[in-house]
């Protein structure tokens, strides 16, 4: 990557998130008597109570993720296209103030010179502000973007009776080994797609 500001939308940089749900609250079991008893014989393995997602796959296969990441490679394209326009246009200018300064008096080259360089801050300062105000926006929807994820998983976790979810990212994770069963990525991506879907309607 080059600059930050104008470049391919990354989301989830930090994929190695634990998110807690808690997803079971306490029951009591039901007696004839004052004597309230635990029935442990019902109790779920702990291993049962945590499972992971993939962060790599649930984000190239959402489609709310695919969507986002077009929108902003094409503002990003315009952005670029934007500033070097500006940014050729510039240099004609300065192109044309250099092939005509023999001829110009010294009152003309000072005004001439004097209007380039503020135009020339003008440039950068509008190159810094279109930078910034895309990458805030980015910031927003990666918020966005993880609110849904998360907002879905503590649904899903209450509904399956999961006491955590973790997600994993290849290189970059907390996990070193899980079952393949504790795996729910496939079924939680089809559940946020099916959302997504609907919402779009």
């Amino acid at each position: 990557m080059e600059r930050r500001t104008l470049k391919t939308f990354g989301l989830f940089a930090t994929a190695a998130i634990i998110t807690t749900f808690s997803a079971c609250q306490n029951k009591e079991a039901k007696t004839t008597d004052t004597t309230k008893k635990a029935d442990s014989t019902t109790a779920a393995p702990v291993s049962e109570k945590i499972v992971f997602v993939n962060s790599d796959s649930l984000l190239t296969k959402y489609g709310y993720y695919k969507d986002l990441k077009v929108k902003f490679e094409s503002k990003t394209k315009s952005a670029q296209a934007e500033m070097q326009s500006k940014g050729q246009a510039f240099q004609r200018e300065v192109a044309q103030y250099q092939q005509a300064q023999p001829t110009l008096s010294a009152d003309q080259r000072k005004s001439t010179e004097e209007r380039l360089a503020r135009k020339q801050q003008e440039l950068q300062a509008y190159q810094q502000n279109a930078g910034g105000a895309l990458q805030q926006e980015q910031a927003t929807e990666n918020e966005k973007l993880y609110d849904k994820v998360a907002l879905y998983l503590k649904g899903y976790a209450k509904e399956k009776g999961y006491k955590m979810v973790l997600t994993y990212s290849k290189g970059n994770s907390a996990i070193l080994y899980a079952d393949e069963n504790l795996d729910v990525t496939s079924e939680v991506l089809k559940g946020l797609n099916e959302d997504y879907n609907k919402s779009k309607k």
